[in-house]
């Protein structure tokens, strides 16, 4: 898994990001979602690098082996601004000035608070199977409600780590075929550390309150970078929302996307097909995604 990577435990904004990174080229960073850590990516990330990016996969604050400070009344640690301060971080660690951001699932609202407040870094924007958290919230109808129960069960102060922690394998059942072992045996145990479910509660928890209340701030100026939004065929972004991209509209002008046969888990799931869409989005010579324009 990973192999030719680089893992480091970098020190950033006073606590710590464990980060896999290989290649050379453009830089492009995979932002995982929940309840994932960066082998996620383990099927992408090296295909990204043979066809010529520097790729860069860090967990994200409080998943997987990444730092997990003590939270606040209004959980502003975990906030998608704080935790894309973070990626920042590393980025200007390793060496890049300016690259894509791609990000999945919570990731993607990582990757687009990154693009809000450091639009002088990022080129390129990626969201995966997701719209922006305000946007939820907004659309939030019976429908949304009945499938998304757990944002606002995650919200609940103590009583999820209670339930989670009672049997973490049962609550997520990931199914193993899905990962490599050591992907697999890397999610295992991340979830059976109670440090880790609650910082992953909390990402949820700044979710509902600062992280709406920042979007909301921001949705006015919006991203003016070329944005791609790639949504997982057989999940419910479509059922919930019609065209995706519509909503998106909204925040990136400059904005072209498609779907892709898989389920929520792209990365896992429809390895290829994802890594054909990035290429063609993210490399300087690349046409627009269509979901063949690139070979892996």
């Amino acid at each position: 898994m990973f192999d030719g990577f680089t893992e480091d435990l970098l020190p950033v904004n006073g606590t710590t990001s464990f980060v896999r990174h290989a290649g050379s080229g453009p830089a492009v960073v995979l932002l995982h979602g929940h309840p994932r850590t960066s082998a996620t990516w383990h099927r992408v990330a090296p295909a990204l690098v043979d066809a010529g990016l520097s790729v860069v996969c860090p967990d994200l604050r409080g998943y997987g082996r990444s730092g997990k400070p003590a939270t606040d009344a209004e959980h502003t640690p975990y906030s998608k601004r704080a935790v894309a301060s973070d990626v920042a971080a590393v980025m200007e660690h390793l060496g890049h000035d300016r690259y894509a951001v791609v990000g999945h699932d919570r990731g993607s609202y990582v990757a687009l608070r990154l693009a809000l407040d450091q639009p002088q870094r990022v080129e390129r924007l990626v969201v995966l199977d997701g719209v922006p958290i305000s946007e939820a919230v907004e659309r939030a109808g019976v429908d949304f409600a009945t499938a998304w129960w757990h944002w606002f069960f995650y919200a609940q102060p103590d009583v999820p780590e209670r339930v989670i922690g009672a049997d973490p394998d049962a609550w997520y059942h990931v199914d193993p075929a899905r990962l490599s072992d050591p992907a697999y045996a890397e999610w295992v145990h991340a979830v059976r550390d109670p440090a880790t479910v609650h910082a992953m509660l909390e990402d949820y928890r700044a979710g509902l309150g600062v992280d709406v209340r920042d979007e909301l701030a921001d949705r006015a100026r919006g991203v003016h970078c070329p944005t791609l939004h790639l949504w997982a065929r057989r999940d419910d972004l479509a059922d919930l929302y019609g065209d995706p991209l519509a909503v998106w509209r909204g925040w990136a002008p400059d904005l072209r996307g498609h779907d892709i046969d898989s389920g929520h888990h792209m990365a896992e799931e429809a390895p290829e097909e994802l890594a054909r869409a990035l290429l063609s989005f993210v490399l300087p010579d690349g046409t627009e995604s269509d979901g063949s324009a690139a070979t892996v």
